[in-house]
């Protein structure tokens, strides 16, 4: 996620970054302009329907008008998605603190203390894998037991929620641990799995499939046609008009796509990297 100064606003009017949509539609841009440009040239040597053409600019700002409010519920759509995404991650922060607080404040030994420091952190590294291409089990604080255990398993977050659970019945069983303390410390650790799930939910439900073929249609259709209605008043100038106008409005599509699934490693997606890195350092200290 890229973190800057909301304030510093003439700056960013003229900053350029590799995640400007500049860099990755410059080629798509340049072919909008020489089909622009040849279609210029085709009506003033061969078509010349002249004043037929100026009548068209009524009917495209009315599809435009339409294609905006699409666009509008677009990225509304999207920006709940990454917000939803930043509130979950928000939660389990939290939630890693109170359990670490609980434990350390029932005086266990030293080692307990020390395994729950590693499990807690190796559940926030396992969802921010799992949300993107597979846990890797490297970046894991794991005795060779836990690590062949989890090898075998497919969603790892399971197993080490499993494992947090089995010590805390262990201790339990052993009575280093009374009811009381055990369903205060459940409570804490229930919402792992429901965080985990609401940030799975974000992850494989995309925008449904119809209505994102329709919107991008619907923008190739508009922006490949909309140069009809400037070439009279233009000229060669419509070229220009079309880039800007295929500019803005695929722009507002590829952002939208971008933060629909915020847990990548986009420019834009969510610090999941810092956010479990703030949670390890936060529970070794508590439990130091």
């Amino acid at each position: 996620m890229i973190k800057y100064n909301p304030k510093t606003w003439f700056r960013h009017i003229f900053n350029f970054h590799k995640s400007d949509t500049v860099f990755i539609l410059w080629k798509e841009l340049i072919l909008v302009g020489v089909l622009t440009a040849g279609l210029v040239y085709a009506e003033f040597h061969y078509m010349h329907f002249g004043q037929k053409l100026n009548n068209l600019m009524q009917i495209f700002t009315l599809i435009g008008f339409v294609l905006s409010m699409l666009l509008v519920f677009r990225t509304n759509t999207a920006y709940d998605r990454w917000w939803e995404g930043r509130r979950l991650w928000g939660q389990l922060v939290n939630n890693t603190r109170g359990l670490a607080i609980k434990i350390k404040s029932q005086q266990h030994p030293h080692e307990v203390n020390q395994y729950f420091s590693r499990m807690i952190a190796n559940y926030a590294y396992a969802m921010k894998e799992s949300l993107r291409n597979g846990v890797k089990l490297e970046e894991l604080d794991l005795t060779a037991e836990e690590l062949s255990e989890l090898e075998k398993a497919n969603h790892k977050n399971n197993i080490i929620a499993k494992m947090i659970y089995q010590k805390l019945h262990d201790l339990k069983k052993d009575g280093k641990l009374t009811q009381e303390e055990f369903l205060s410390l459940d409570t804490n650790l229930n919402t792992f799995a429901d965080i985990t799930g609401a940030c799975e939910r974000i992850k494989n439900t995309p925008i449904p499939f119809s209505y994102s073929m329709f919107l991008k249609k619907f923008i190739f259709i508009y922006v490949t046609t909309v140069p009809f209605a400037f070439v009279e008043s233009f000229g060669y100038y419509s070229s220009l008009v079309a880039i800007f106008i295929f500019y803005v409005l695929v722009s507002m599509e590829i952002l939208a796509e971008e933060i629909e699934d915020p847990f990548g490693k986009d420019s834009n997606d969510l610090p999941t990297d810092e956010i479990c890195l703030k949670i390890k350092m936060n529970v070794r200290e508590i439990l130091k």
